[in-house]
This record gives C-alpha cells, sequence and structure tokens, in this order.
C-alpha cells in the first residue's frame, strides 16, 4: 500500500501524528500499512514506558492512513478502538505498528494493528473500526 499522498497531507502542518513523531509507511502489500515510532518525551509516561494512549493513537493513525490511502477523496475517521497492551516498552526503543484490513466495506473498514518493539515482540494488539466519509464535490 502507498502512502505517499498521505504522508503529504499529514506533514504539511502540525498535528496528532506529528506531534507524537509517528512515521508512515508504504508496504508491497494492497491490505497492510505500517508505521514507526519512537519512544521519547513527547509520547512516553512519567515512569519511562510508552504511553498506552500513544499506543491506541498510533494504531487509529496507521488504520487511518491505510483507509485513506484505499480510498482517495474520503475523510476516513476512527469510529471505534479498542486494545491490549501485552508489554512495556521503555523510552528509547522504537515500536512499529503493522497494520491488516480485515473488512472493506463501503462505509466501513475494520484493521487489526500489532504494535511490536524493535526486538520484534508483542507489545499491543489492536482492532479499529473507520467510518469512510465520502466528500462532496465542490462546484
Amino acid at each position: 500500500m502507498n502512502v505517499d499522498r498521505i504522508n503529504q497531507i499529514i506533514y504539511e502542518k502540525p498535528n496528532l501524528s506529528t506531534a507524537l513523531g509517528m512515521e508512515f509507511i508504504s508496504t508491497p502489500e494492497d491490505d497492510t500499512c505500517m508505521a514507526r515510532m519512537k519512544v521519547d518525551e513527547r509520547n512516553r509516561q512519567p515512569f519511562g514506558f510508552l504511553s498506552g494512549g500513544a499506543s491506541l493513537a498510533l494504531a487509529e493513525n496507521v488504520a487511518g492512513v491505510g483507509s485513506s490511502s484505499l480510498c482517495p477523496g474520503c475523510a476516513c475517521v476512527g469510529i471505534e478502538v479498542s486494545g491490549s497492551h501485552v508489554q512495556a516498552v521503555g523510552e528509547g526503543d522504537t515500536v512499529t505498528a503493522y497494520a491488516r484490513l480485515q473488512h472493506r466495506g463501503k462505509t466501513l473498514h475494520v484493521w487489526t494493528v500489532d504494535i511490536k518493539n524493535s526486538a520484534g515482540e508483542l507489545i499491543s494488539s489492536v482492532r479499529v473500526t473507520n467510518y469512510i466519509i465520502k466528500q462532496k464535490k465542490q462546484a
């Protein structure tokens, strides 16, 4: 999945993705996309571990990038995010989110997102549902 077009939109102005340090990556498969995020002062807890909220934000954002890549001209918004955190990640490590499309309907996309540390160990498993809004053409 090529995410170059979406990356241009994301990096035009500050937003949650840029504030937390997310980097979105194209993949050769049409139903997957990836994102990386270094664990640092932008996304860690006071204890020095990756915040669970930052993990969920990473998952929702990578799924949103995937849906947006599949649906040019549409607004793709998360309507449900549910995850389980199974291991802590310390500051200085980098996590990678692997998103796979499970359902591609006309108005709903369902993604599973596995977030892994730099050793390839599972950190969080997240399910994201996106609502696809067809935008009206302006005259």
